[in-house]
Parts: structure tokens; C-alpha cells; sequence
């Protein structure tokens, strides 16, 4: 595969994580596995809202879900996507540090 086709499938993972609600999931999701009605509860989202995220990201490959009985239990595919997203996390960190230092100093 070239770099060209896996710039456009890392960059269409990166899309699938521009969104809070998506983001929140994952951190929700970092250390256990949660069926769809705790998440739903845990965010405060809509109920057809959410479940479009969960699609997109399990589509995606950033969640897995798993079915038992009617319920469905989502979890995180790898835990490299948490830490991927606490690295991100650290870069908006200092970002913001380096503005308020900025600012301080004007």
C-alpha cells in the first residue's frame, strides 16, 4: 500500500474523532466496556445522535461492538486510541499554555 492511501485512511480515522460527543466516548470508554444505555446516560445525548456516532466509529474501526442478548456493548479496539487522544489532548494543553503565557506577558 503507499503513503498516499494510507494518509487518506489515517486522515479519514482523524474525522471520525472531530467531534466531542465522539471524543468523550473514548475517554468513557478507556479502561472498560459500556452497553449503549450507560453511554447514552453518561453523555446526556440524544438517543438517535449517539447511536450515529457509535456507527461511524465502530465503521471506522476506533470501537468494536459486541451484542448480548438486546443490548449492545461497545469498547475501544485498540487502547493505542486513548492514548492517541490523551496525546492530543496534551498538544491542545500546552497550546493553551503558551497563549496564556503570551497574553500574560502583553
Amino acid at each position: 500500500m503507499n503513503d498516499k492511501k494510507i494518509f487518506e485512511l489515517h486522515a479519514d480515522v482523524c474525522k471520525a474523532l472531530g467531534h466531542p460527543l465522539r471524543i468523550e466516548v473514548i475517554d468513557l470508554l478507556q479502561d472498560k466496556e459500556l452497553c449503549f444505555s450507560d453511554i447514552l446516560e453518561l453523555t446526556g445525548g440524544l438517543k438517535s445522535n449517539l447511536s450515529q456516532h457509535l456507527s461511524v466509529m465502530t465503521k471506522k474501526g476506533i470501537l468494536v461492538m459486541r451484542r448480548d442478548g438486546q443490548s449492545n456493548y461497545y469498547s475501544l479496539s485498540t487502547k493505542k486510541v486513548a492514548e492517541a487522544c490523551r496525546l492530543m489532548r496534551e498538544v491542545l494543553i500546552d497550546n493553551l499554555k503558551q497563549h496564556q503565557d503570551l497574553l500574560e506577558n502583553m
